[in-house]
């Protein structure tokens, strides 16, 4: 056996299951709506992603939330930090899928926990785009610098997202009940986490020549 090909076979494996995780963040808020809307007797839309646990599309929502976890616990990192970064969000993907939030105020333990997850998972998340994946070697090739500035706009978009919502819970929940607002917030930033990993998974801006999975040229 040929330990080049066998080392680029699971590279590439590696950057598939980055692209995978990058994909389940883009697209769970819209197969979420759509199944309440195919599959739901329900008649009102869930106005945040977190109330879909409350729907027809429970088991979804947990899984996708489950398979993000598994794979950032399997993650390995150039440094000790990395590691540490992946098993935190993980532990909040997994306290977002079993801690459901509650369908109304006030809040109980769970939907606490609930929150806390998903804020720690969304800032270790903008953690590994804005510092993380930045990372560089001596001579970064001009897409590996074009791939930085995904990354940072990413992880910064994701802040802002969660930023937005802690205001709206704070100030704007009570008075606009039925608002979609986080919803769409959510939206963002779970597209702005999938377009991250997307990246690093080589889908965007990728360089021409075969990728080696040597201190983030991806």
């Amino acid at each position: 056996m040929n330990p080049g090909k066998e080392y680029l076979k699971q590279t590439y494996s590696y950057l598939a299951l980055r692209k995978a995780v990058g994909w389940i963040g883009i697209t769970l808020p819209f197969v979420l709506r759509s199944g309440v809307a195919l599959f739901c007797s329900e008649e009102d839309v869930p106005t945040t992603i977190s109330l879909y646990y409350h729907s027809c599309m429970r088991d979804v929502f947990v899984g996708a939330m489950c398979a993000i976890a598994l794979f950032l616990f399997f993650y390995k990192g150039y440094e000790r930090k990395d590691n540490i970064a992946a098993n935190l969000a993980a532990i909040c993907a997994l306290g977002i899928a079993f801690f459901p939030t509650c369908e109304s105020k006030p809040y109980d333990q769970s939907a606490i926990i609930h929150l806390i997850s998903a804020a720690l998972f969304f800032l270790v998340l903008s953690f590994f785009s804005i510092f993380l994946f930045t990372q560089r070697g001596p001579d970064p090739t001009n897409r590996k610098l074009i791939r930085n500035r995904i990354y940072k706009i990413c992880g910064i978009i994701m802040i802002a997202c969660m930023l937005i919502i802690m205001i709206f819970l704070l100030y704007g929940e009570e008075r606009f009940p039925d608002s979609m607002f986080i919803y769409y917030a959510e939206t963002i930033a779970l597209t702005a986490f999938g377009i991250s990993w997307l990246t690093k998974g080589g889908q965007i801006c990728s360089d021409l020549k075969p990728v080696s999975d040597s201190f983030d040229k991806t």
